[in-house]
């Protein structure tokens, strides 16, 4: 059976995941995980993507990235794998497989389901039961939007930029965001949409993606988030 396109579309998000073969280890020492960093901050110049969260698991990562042309986010996985299987092979004398095929990706609306998923991939850490807060992990984008600390490699996203007037009131606001209870089905929609290659947003942003797109997004995750927005302290 023929694979589905991708749903990818210029200038909104996009929750990417890439395993590793067989779901084997890709990161071995923190050597490997500053030279993923490296891959990605140079793909991330090349191809002109902007990276809203992202988070570095034993053998995963997931990654929030919107491409200012469709066709580049396809060019900055690509680049970003090779340049990261070339490392791991030259570093470790090893040759074959390393990823688990293709990555996995859905498109986010640009609205509080952007700000779902970047809780969802800055939590992996504390599900996978290695820390009890996603600030004491190292590899991921929490410690810059939620501590201030110096990240190169993100980009404030739009949902973002408006917790606050200034940087510590949207540091704190994203906090008590992360902090406060999820649905139940929150966590399960946005693994169905990437697993499936779909959307997520409203069922209007649905329709319009469609019209954009010329086809039908048959099966796309509905539902909207929790109506307790964000609040926007200061």
């Amino acid at each position: 059976m023929a694979r589905r396109p991708r749903v990818v579309v210029a200038a909104y998000p996009h929750h990417l995941i890439q395993r590793g073969h067989n779901r084997q280890v890709i990161f071995f020492t923190e050597a490997d995980y500053h030279a993923y960093v490296a891959a990605l901050r140079q793909a991330k110049s090349t191809y002109q993507c902007r990276i809203y969260a992202y988070v570095l698991m034993t053998n995963h990562v997931h990654l929030l990235v919107e491409p200012l042309q469709a066709a580049d986010l396809g060019r900055f996985m690509q680049s970003v794998g090779r340049r990261y299987v070339r490392y791991i092979n030259d570093t470790y004398q090893r040759s074959g497989t390393l990823w688990e095929g293709r990555y996995k990706s859905a498109l986010i609306s640009r609205d509080e389901y952007l700000m779902m998923c970047s809780r969802y991939i800055e939590l992996n850490p504390v599900r996978a039961g290695m820390v009890r807060h996603p600030g004491e992990y190292r590899w991921s984008s929490y410690r810059g939007r939620a501590c201030g600390l110096p990240d190169a490699l993100l980009d404030d996203d739009p949902w973002y930029t408006g917790l606050g007037p200034h940087a510590q009131a949207r540091q704190q606001a994203y906090q008590t965001w992360v902090d406060s209870p999820k649905r139940g089905e929150e966590w399960a929609h946005i693994r169905q949409a990437t697993q499936q290659g779909r959307v997520m947003g409203t069922e209007q942003f649905q329709r319009a993606i469609e019209a954009m797109l010329g086809r039908r997004l048959i099966g796309a995750v509905r539902g909207r988030p929790r109506k307790d927005r964000l609040a926007k302290q200061t």
